[in-house]
């Protein structure tokens, strides 16, 4: 198995994630205003936090695997923990409310739904997950 390989495209997909996300929810509707029912608000700044977290962590990421620098992996590493916490966090907004007039939820479609919200940052914890096996395996 090749470990780089496994690394480089988990890469790529959390600067997927990072984009999708705020392509999806970066909208001039976002927070509370054009949701659906049943799902719950986030905050702007939480999605500010979210993107810049992501662009930073991505570039120290992107160095330490081209450097091959454990010190610049495990600074980044912090980047991705934390990115992985407020992805979940935003992931949240799709717990059912349960509130005593509030509808269902809205319909899920692969690209409007809790569906790949789900795939996203589920498989964004699982990412970090590796790249925390990687850096202190000193694999990278």
């Amino acid at each position: 198995m090749e470990w780089s390989n496994i690394t480089w495209f988990l890469t790529a997909l959390g600067a997927v994630v990072v984009l999708l996300t705020r392509v999806r929810l970066g909208g001039e509707s976002a927070g509370e205003s054009n949701r659906s029912s049943g799902v719950a608000g986030y905050s702007a700044g939480l999605l500010r936090v979210h993107t810049t977290v992501g662009v930073l962590t991505l570039v120290a990421w992107v160095a330490a695997l081209v450097v091959g620098r454990q010190e610049v992996a495990l600074g980044a590493l912090a980047g991705w923990w934390l990115l992985a916490i407020v992805g979940l966090l935003l992931l949240a907004r799709w717990l059912p409310s349960h509130s005593r007039h509030g509808a269902g939820k809205a319909a899920d479609a692969w690209g409007s739904g809790a569906g790949l919200s789900l795939l996203g940052h589920l498989g964004m914890l699982i990412g970090v997950c590796y790249f925390t096996f990687v850096t202190f395996t000193e694999r990278l």
